[in-house]
């Protein structure tokens, strides 16, 4: 029997990105909330915010473990499933792919050092600073390996002769048009998507065990983050759609099936298309197409139908962009509801039904940024390398890939089991409010012993 090795290729990457990609936006995201916490509790001399660095540390930690081997998993797979492209763009992304390992490193070595070195400096800022260089490693691993995406979506730095790149300038192609938008993007859904998850992890929490001062603050304060980066993760779609428009045409049209070349373009919401492509139950803003894409709402926004057939990506990544846009907004919409609560005193924002709408916000959230990233490969088709390699050439001819398709299935679902079982024992076990209790106690008893020292 034949084996689609093409499919299985897409498969086989697909299943491994939308797992990797979950511990990869945490392990990005989260170190900044473990700052932001541990900063507040010094600042206020407040325990609670101190327990929550700690807390979210150790979940942290077996996220990263998770992460190491899915992406490990992402590197073997380059070479083993899409051999062709590594040929042909190896010399190239090597850099930013080492710089990405390198990134990794330099995040993990204070990682180390900040848990060992807890309440072992009289200056509690001390300890606090070892987050900074945690913080920018983990974001620099983002904008190392999202620089070889949007390589990968404009290619640059490079001269092309005889089918192989040549002239090779890595710097040139790490900064290509599309780093700055990609990059903005990721790490602001990321810081968003974590503060989301470890909302609704409070909100979770208070709906089945009652409200407790550790999770309000928690709440309250995950739910500011939530506010601050939903308005700048709009802010960075909009510079996502314009640099679309400029240098990815092609791409915005898919996406909002814009087909004739025109000015004054709708924006398309929602809706279907039938067997003739036409937009059946959709929701039309007059000009905004045009205004999102160029900021001018007379502008004019170039067509599907001007690119050849099979040079178009699949229509379905409307779908796919009209869900991420709309969780982003629904997540910024959540946030600022809850602070209308705060500070309407009529209202309070603890009640339950508001409570399970932020707790709905964390898996929301995570399906946001897995809608995105596929939104951004499939709306790359049919190219692995834009107007230089097509997917089909870039893919593996064996048949045994389809072997290393279930293998990987099954990776990830041992680890996946592993993860939840973990963060279970560690958590379910050892509540919040217990821990702070043991904690007061023990800083007691030390108070205690260093006065009798004294005397």
């Amino acid at each position: 029997m034949d084996v689609d090795t093409v499919l299985w290729s897409r498969l086989v990457t697909g299943m491994t990105l939308g797992f990797h990609v979950i511990f990869a936006t945490l392990g990005v995201g989260i170190p900044l909330m473990i700052a932001i916490a541990e900063f507040i509790g010094i600042r206020k001399k407040d325990h609670h915010y101190t327990l929550m660095a700690k807390r979210w540390s150790r979940g942290f930690v077996i996220s990263v473990a998770v992460g190491v081997v899915t992406g490990t998993a992402i590197s073997l797979q380059l070479a083993l499933v899409w051999p062709n492209f590594m040929k042909l763009a190896g010399n190239v992304i090597a850099l930013p792919l080492f710089m990405e390992v390198f990134a990794f490193f330099f995040e993990a070595i204070f990682l180390g050092i900040y848990l060992y070195t807890w309440d072992r400096f009289k200056n509690r800022y001390i300890h606090w600073l070892l987050t900074i260089p945690i913080v920018a490693g983990a974001g620099m691993s983002a904008v190392f390996i999202t620089t070889v995406n949007g390589f990968m979506n404009q290619p640059g730095g490079f001269t092309m002769e005889g089918g192989q790149f040549t002239a090779v300038d890595p710097v040139q192609a790490m900064l290509n048009t599309a780093t700055f938008s990609k990059v903005f993007h990721v790490l602001s859904s990321a810081y968003l998507t974590s503060a989301a998850l470890l909302a609704g992890i409070a909100a979770f929490t208070m709906l089945r065990k009652g409200v407790s001062g550790y999770h309000k603050k928690a709440l309250k304060l995950m739910m500011g983050v939530v506010l601050v980066f939903g308005l700048l993760n709009t802010s960075t779609g909009d510079l996502s759609a314009k640099f679309l428009a400029e240098h990815q045409p092609e791409k915005l049209a898919a996406a909002e099936w814009h087909f004739e070349t025109e000015s004054g373009a709708d924006l398309i919401l929602l809706g279907w298309l039938n067997a003739e492509h036409e937009v059946i139950g959709a929701l039309h803003l007059p000009k905004f197409l045009s205004f999102l894409a160029f900021g001018d709402f007379n502008a004019e926004v170039t067509g599907l139908n001007e690119y050849p057939l099979d040079e178009q990506p699949p229509l379905l990544v409307h779908y796919l962009f009209d869900l991420m846009a709309g969780i982003g907004f629904a997540l910024l919409g959540i946030s600022l509801l809850y602070f209308l609560f705060v500070f309407w005193k009529k209202r309070n924002e603890l009640n339950k039904w508001l409570l399970r709408v932020i707790a709905l916000g964390a898996p929301l959230a995570f399906l946001g940024v897995e809608l995105g990233w596929f939104y951004a490969e499939i709306g790359r088709q049919p190219w692995i390398i834009r107007g230089y390699m097509r997917v089909e050439e870039a893919a593996t001819t064996s048949p045994s890939v389809r072997i290393l398709f279930f293998l990987f299935l099954l990776l990830y679902i041992v680890l996946g089991a592993v993860f939840v079982l973990v963060l279970r024992r560690l958590f379910n076990n050892n509540p919040a409010e217990a821990e702070m209790e043991k904690w007061m106690q023990h800083a007691g008893d030390n108070t205690t012993e260093k006065g009798e020292h004294e005397r």
